[in-house]
């Protein structure tokens, strides 16, 4: 089955554009934004939380605040770590109530990217 496509992309072109351009923004040396890189990353290890409820709380903090490019980061992630469909969801659902209205656009665009996600089929 094709892989569907999310504002022009596919959750893999999303995937090595990601990585292309976190290449080239890490190559070029700057110190301050390899530490925010370094802290973001850090951020997602495991500590009294695990990764997979990070995950999941990153999934939810890019659908209020919103950022697509975020939701689709964490939705991939949320089905690698093992989130169950009904789960995000549900979680979806305290985004929306945390967010309001404005959040039901990027619970459409989690809710495609679920649907093109590895383990997060209807």
């Amino acid at each position: 089955m094709p892989r569907e496509k999310q504002n022009g992309r596919t959750t893999d072109d999303f995937k090595k554009f990601r990585n292309e351009m976190n290449e080239e923004i890490l190559g070029g040396g700057h110190l301050g934004i390899k530490r925010l890189f370094a802290l973001d990353h850090q951020a997602y290890e495991p500590g009294a939380l695990g990764t997979k409820t990070k995950e999941l709380l990153g999934l939810v903090d890019s659908a209020v605040l919103p950022c697509d490019d975020r939701i689709t980061c964490h939705v991939v992630r949320c089905a690698e770590e093992g989130w169950k469909r009904d789960e995000v969801i549900d979680a979806l659902n305290v985004a929306l109530i945390v967010g309001g209205s404005i959040v039901i656009p990027h619970a459409r665009r989690a809710f495609a990217r679920m649907r093109e996600t590895l383990g997060l089929q209807p």
